[in-house]
């Protein structure tokens, strides 16, 4: 059975803590899923290998309101440097919540409150000193339907150079190679890179954005549900890409199918109705779980 801790925050907890959490006997009376329907606080199971981690993102008891409703309660979780993490759970979970409180895209909602913080490599995220905008030149996002700009293939990759004043010929060009290069794109238009970007297929128009992202050189790309859209061959592409993007980025993504978090990330967290349910090793989550109620989700008995 995976080594598993109950975390109230990120700092190592308290070894009869994590022996608690690893015996079944000792987990609440009733359905953990159960007493969060009801309102109930629930300690989230994060496995030892995720703490052994160097985070890149680190999720500080992390709560969210929109007006008097809570969406989000209590999270806690480092996201580990140069590692694909998948957050998986049933729709209204709270997982694209999350991935949009990163790089602060609820600041755009009325009525919206936090409490608790997220540091990016140290950074608070919500520190009323932190510019929004310089914070999402850190970060690459990728969202469920591609939207390139209405511009030449060229001009999409190489975007967020130009907005940075950068207009060296020989930099855009090797910049715009390297990240279609990196995205597995380059070989399909780099004949025709000053055609309009509207013109690709949905699957290319997906990796354009990720080659769009990466162009930027993120701290932290986040993904949220980028196959939802696109059907099975272009959907296997992009899940060949973000396993060669492990290693090399650090990647946060919102999946609803669990095939995908299980074939292309490293870690996974199951989240439910706005909490953390349990956070470990991808292959821990899906083989051998702490909780029964994780193991029900991931082999499809709910959800």
């Amino acid at each position: 059975m995976s080594q598993a801790r109950t975390a109230p925050h990120l700092t190592a907890p308290q070894p009869a803590a994590m022996h608690a959490a690893a015996r079944p006997d000792d987990s609440p009376p009733q359905d953990r899923l159960v007493a969060v329907a009801a309102g109930q606080e629930v300690p989230s199971e994060v496995h030892d290998r995720v703490l052994a981690e160097t985070p890149v993102l680190e999720i500080d008891r992390f709560n969210l309101w929109y007006g008097s409703k809570q969406a989000l309660h209590g999270i806690t979780m480092p996201i580990p440097n140069n590692q694909v993490t998948a957050l998986v759970g049933p729709s209204g979970c709270g997982k694209s919540t999350l991935l949009r409180s990163v790089n602060r895209l609820n600041d755009l909602v009325q009525n919206v409150r936090i409490t608790g913080d997220m540091r990016l490599n140290g950074d608070s995220i919500y520190d009323p000193r932190m510019d929004v905008i310089d914070l999402r030149k850190r970060m690459g996002m990728v969202f469920q339907k591609p939207n390139p700009f209405p511009m030449s293939i060229y001009e999409n990759v190489v975007y967020s150079l130009r907005i940075d004043g950068e207009n060296n010929r020989g930099v855009l060009d090797e910049v715009c190679e390297l990240s279609l290069r990196g995205a597995a794109l380059w070989d399909e238009v780099k004949d025709r890179l000053h055609d309009s970007a509207l013109g690709l297929s949905g699957g290319q128009q997906q990796r354009l954005c990720i080659a769009r992202a990466i162009a930027a050189e993120p701290e932290v790309l986040l993904l949220d549900e980028p196959c939802s859209a696109l059907d099975p061959i272009a959907t296997g592409k992009v899940e060949d890409l973000i396993q060669e993007l492990r290693g090399r980025y650090s990647v946060l993504m919102v999946t609803h199918n669990m095939q995908q978090a299980s074939r292309t990330s490293d870690y996974t967290a199951f989240m439910y109705l706005g909490r953390l349910i349990e956070y470990g090793a991808t292959t821990d989550i899906f083989t051998k779980p702490v909780l029964r109620e994780t193991e029900a989700y991931v082999t499809g008995r709910f959800g």
